[in-house]
């Protein structure tokens, strides 16, 4: 499958700011996995040949970790915890509205490519529960009216 010029460009501007070090990997993984919202294969390969590393060393270090991924995902990146803090306050019901809204369940990505959703297993803000996180930003204590109504906004 041919490659997109465009990746083979922002992948060699990502490695020019990294020295050879395998200490990098990670850091340039996750820069990668910040540029394209997920590392395409000839990403994995451009890093292994930079790092000089076998690429089933880059392959097992991006599996082990959940943050990786490795087909496109969504614009918008949306997150519901489904901790025990969340859970008991209702972090399934906030769960199935966002199903409803999106038309999608956790792992799915919207035909359109606008949204992905995930479940995680505690996001660490069990105060505020239950807890939806949009790409970076935390909204807690939530309901199902509230759901709609920042959807609404993302959108």
């Amino acid at each position: 499958m041919p490659v997109e010029p465009n990746i083979v460009e922002q992948i060699d501007e990502i490695l020019s700011r990294y020295s050879e070090e395998k200490s990098d990997l990670i850091p340039i993984l996750q820069e990668a996995q910040e540029r394209f919202s997920y590392l395409p294969e000839e990403v994995m390969l451009k890093v292994a040949k930079f790092l000089r590393l076998p690429e089933s060393t880059v392959y097992g270090v991006s599996t082990f970790y959940a943050q990786f991924k490795f087909t496109p995902t969504g614009r918008r990146l949306i997150k519901v915890c489904r901790g025990t803090a969340c859970h008991v306050r209702g972090g399934a019901r906030i769960l199935r509205e966002v199903e409803k809204h999106l038309g999608i369940k956790p792992g799915e990505t919207a035909a359109d490519m606008r949204y992905s959703l995930e479940t995680i297993a505690c996001f660490g803000s069990c105060a505020l529960a239950p807890v939806m996180v949009i790409d970076k930003t935390v909204y807690g204590r939530m309901t199902t009216t509230k759901v709609g109504q920042i959807l609404a906004e993302v959108k």
